[in-house]
């Protein structure tokens, strides 16, 4: 059976969006999964399954959390192929130079027009590279300054959860 990473969105923010690992563990294996682990608690998991639909295994998994939370959790779910191609695209991109390097892991592959979108924000040594599902948002000195995202590029990517360089090549390390 195939394996995949889950990436959830917004949990374990403020006292209201509480998900622990144990419970989200015990969640994904109600929804029929098995093989499921997780890392660290900012909603990573891998899991086997014989859905072989992307989207049915992200509308199964979100159902089984609102069913367990009472609240929305959108999930962004990865083939490991495809995890172990965003990370070697992370540690391709990644440079010294960079004081940070995110990757927003994207529910739907951007259109032509919002990659335009998202590059004419680039600027100030700040820069998105969008290949497939994965912007990676390479960010200079100074980036502190504003948000976390300096070039707003959320706002247009649609549905989709951030991590960083070290937590996706980790991911795609160890379960890819």
């Amino acid at each position: 059976m195939p394996s995949y990473v889950a990436f959830l969105r917004a949990i374990n923010l403020g006292a209201n969006r509480k998900f622990p690992k144990d419970a989200i563990r015990a969640a994904v294996e109600g929804a029929g999964c098995t093989d499921v682990e997780t890392h660290i608690n900012t909603g990573n998991v891998r899991l086997t399954t014989s859905m072989r639909s992307r989207a049915r295994i992200e509308t199964t998994l979100e159902d089984a959390f609102l069913t367990d939370r009472g609240f929305e959790v959108p999930t962004i779910v990865f083939p490991t192929a495809e995890l172990a191609q965003v990370g070697r695209d992370a540690e391709e991109l990644n440079r010294p130079d960079l004081a940070r390097h995110y990757i927003w892991l994207l529910k739907d592959e951007p259109s032509a027009e919002v990659v335009d979108r998202v590059h004419a924000l680039d600027g100030d040594g700040h820069r998105a590279v969008i290949r497939g599902r994965a912007c990676h948002l390479l960010l200079a000195e100074g980036y502190e300054q504003g948000a976390v995202d300096p070039l707003r590029t959320e706002k247009l990517l649609g549905v989709a959860t951030n991590r960083n360089f070290n937590v996706v090549t980790t991911l795609a390390r160890k379960w890819c």
